[in-house]
């Protein structure tokens, strides 16, 4: 057994634990990263980039079968999963080469092995003690299931559905959430019949509900089936498929089922309570430094309460090594975190929904307004429907935009400058936004909200 002692000792190498990482080693501190699987962690491999790599080919698949109304004669074939999955690996294995490659080129021992946390300030990996001045616990997630649901067959998680070398004829989602509608919509693209499953009232139920109503009719109009606020109760598996029944007494058939209920934190048997860090239903406690409440232990990503998203993890990975280095960074605002969610049409949100704005601010307090794609240019080139919400406390800033339309995800970039730099509507209404581009329809909806709408029909 070897003892290492560094400045800072990661565990964890996926997007909180790499940009820990490589921020503490350009701001001079001996690191090492301990990662038991590969760089990139969930987000890189098993998450974000791939499943974003096949919406792309999903959207690829609708335009095809739709080019006749572009004027475009072409004749849709068949989707061959072998070539989708091969173009979605060389997409992962780029970013991957790319990563490691950034990682080796800093001041950074990367540990490969499974780490535990075995001291205040030391973790094990593959019998050496690997002790930091500051440890930072980046441990990431997993795919949840319900009590008593096995997993395994043709009952899916997301790692398992990305792996899939045919398209399924029928599929049930158990999940409305981000991930149950990603898949949702690939599968659809791809030629599926799809149901999803949700206990909630609503799709995506952590938006604003209009955004979550205008998803539903998209879906519908889409022909993706959904049952909302009705639970699962159990599933049977035979040779050819399974048996799902809901509580309601209803039953439904499919060849596979994706379980899509959310992801859990990854910290079971890594000794953190043991040594002193409190936890809460597995997840790490910490303060808004995102310190444990062990002196000199932070933690980041997935394991922290809150939003579990690859950015908001990079972005407190970057602060931890900040404020190790005592550079006392500014702390993060959790409701200036942009959420974007990739089906289609595509579904981008800031800041707060109306609901939450009314319970902080009161709702006599709040003024909303909607502005339809329908008139902006670029949305009638490219065929989508959707709207922009923005949401603003009277005689103040604007608190939360959201946005459902295809590319939408794009706009976040500049909602989120809205809201985190408290802009009112005046200020960007006198912004000028290139013509024609869909970003225009951001200016629009603040020329409304600002008391002077050119494009809308007020």
């Amino acid at each position: 057994m070897a003892d290492h002692n560094f400045d800072v000792v990661i565990l964890g190498g996926g997007s909180g634990g790499y940009a820990a990482a490589l921020r503490s080693a350009q701001l001079g501190k001996s690191v090492a990263l301990i990662e038991k699987d590969k760089l990139g962690g969930t987000c890189l491999h098993r998450g974000c980039i791939p499943t974003k790599a096949l919406l792309h080919s999903a959207e690829v698949a609708d335009v095809v079968k739709e080019s006749a109304a572009y004027g475009i004669e072409s004749a849709f074939g068949s989707i061959n999963m072998p070539v989708v999955n091969k173009y979605r690996d060389g997409i992962i294995d780029r970013l991957y080469k790319g990563l490691s490659g950034l990682v080796a080129s800093k001041a950074i021992t990367l540990v490969q092995g499974e780490g535990r946390m075995v001291g205040p300030k030391t973790i094990q990996v593959n019998g050496d003690n690997y002790t930091g001045a500051n440890l930072v616990l980046a441990s990431g997630s997993y795919s949840r299931s319900l009590p008593g649901l096995e997993i395994g067959g043709r009952v899916l998680t997301s790692e398992h559905a990305l792996q899939l070398d045919f398209v399924p004829g029928k599929v049930i989602v158990l999940g409305g959430g981000v991930i149950g509608v990603e898949f949702a919509s690939i599968w659809k693209s791809f030629g599926a019949e799809v149901t999803i499953i949700e206990g909630l009232n609503h799709l995506v139920p952590n938006e604003d509900e209009s955004i979550s109503k205008g998803l539903e009719r998209a879906f519908r109009k889409r022909g993706i089936d959904f049952k909302l606020g009705v639970r699962f109760s159990g599933v049977e598996q035979h040779a050819n498929g399974v048996i799902v029944s809901l509580e309601n007494g209803e039953k439904l058939e499919a060849e596979i089922m994706l379980v899509a209920v959310g992801r859990g934190p990854n910290t079971a048997g890594l000794g953190y309570e043991e040594n002193g860090v409190a936890m809460d239903r597995g997840y790490v406690l910490t303060n808004e430094r995102l310190q444990t409440s062990v002196p000199g232990v932070f933690a980041a990503g997935d394991i922290v309460p809150g939003l579990q998203l690859a950015h908001r993890g990079f972005q407190q990975g970057i602060f931890i090594a900040e404020e190790i280095a005592g550079l006392n960074p500014v702390a993060i605002d959790e409701t200036g975190i942009p959420k974007v969610t990739y089906c289609e049409p595509e579904v981008a949100s800031v800041g707060l929904s109306e609901a939450k704005a009314a319970e902080q601010y009161g709702a006599e307090n709040i003024s909303t307004y909607e502005y339809n794609l329908g008139g902006n240019g670029k949305s009638q080139i490219l065929g989508t429907a959707g709207f922009i919400k923005l949401v603003r406390r009277n005689n103040g800033p604007v608190i939360g935009v959201h946005m459902i339309g295809s590319r939408v995800g794009e706009q976040i970039g500049e909602a989120q400058l809205i809201v985190n730099w408290e802009a009112y509507p005046e200020d960007v209404a006198t912004l000028v936004h290139a013509h024609p581009t869909m970003n225009e329809a951001i200016g629009e909806a603040h020329l409304a909200l600002a008391g002077k709408p050119l494009h809308a029909h007020a």
